[in-house]
């Protein structure tokens, strides 16, 4: 029989749900990602409403270090709650993609500590960490480019994308794509220094989807704008 969570269930309860839903045939695929994740997200974004929102548990969850349970705490935690030291704290801490990709996007973002956090993390001497802080970047081009020195950070993209960690270099790649989509002026260079880099340029893009490649990507969001 399977476990029922509710709102008064404990860490033990919810590590047994989720072992549960772990298939391992999507944690071998998932694995080649980085993420050591075999649950399926629509059963795990099922099982994190049933908890309804619980910050105490969300800590206690987090602490397992389990990269599925770590998910459930992000989606049950406050984001509104956690201090600038919570945030670089848990960020620091979510080492796999799937884990950092949810807390930037499901908490970071609902900050009011987002901008002094990105500061903080874009020229961290850990990649995985500075990826953070570039995908914040990314973020603060189009919502608060005030806060950014747009030319400056083109200059930093044009001097150290090409041989970038994987997860950094992606993260510079979308600040690159983003300045390029959202500020005219600085369109031309974005697009000549990504026909220069020439980074995921070759990057498999399936039928219906836009590449990644800045230069491709940027004039089809660009493209779209203009039709709608």
């Amino acid at each position: 029989m399977s476990t029922v969570l509710t709102p008064q269930s404990t860490v033990a309860e919810v590590q047994t749900a989720l072992a549960e839903l772990d298939d391992p045939r999507m944690r071998a695929v998932n694995e080649k990602h980085g993420d050591d994740l075999g649950v399926n997200l629509t059963k795990l974004r099922g099982l994190a409403k049933a908890l309804k929102s619980n910050q105490e548990l969300a800590e206690q969850l987090w602490a397992t270090g389990e990269t599925a349970t770590r998910l459930i705490a992000i989606l049950i935690c406050k984001p509104r709650v956690f201090t600038l030291d919570d945030l670089e704290r848990w960020l620091r801490e979510a080492r796999t993609p799937k884990v950092q990709g949810w807390f930037v996007n499901y908490v970071v973002k609902k900050s009011k500590h987002l901008e002094d956090l990105r500061r903080m993390l874009v020229e961290d001497a850990d990649p995985i960490v500075a990826s953070a802080g570039w995908e914040l970047t990314a973020h603060q081009v189009v919502k608060a480019p005030e806060n950014l020195e747009l030319t400056n950070l083109l200059d930093t993209v044009e001097a150290e994308m090409k041989t970038a960690p994987e997860r950094l270099q992606w993260a510079m790649n979308n600040t690159l794509a983003q300045i390029g989509i959202e500020h005219e002026p600085l369109r031309s260079r974005a697009l000549q220094i990504g026909e220069d880099l020439q980074v995921l340029a070759d990057y498999p893009t399936p039928p219906g989807c836009t590449s990644p490649f800045a230069p491709i990507w940027i004039n089809e969001m660009v493209g779209r704008k203009s039709a709608s």
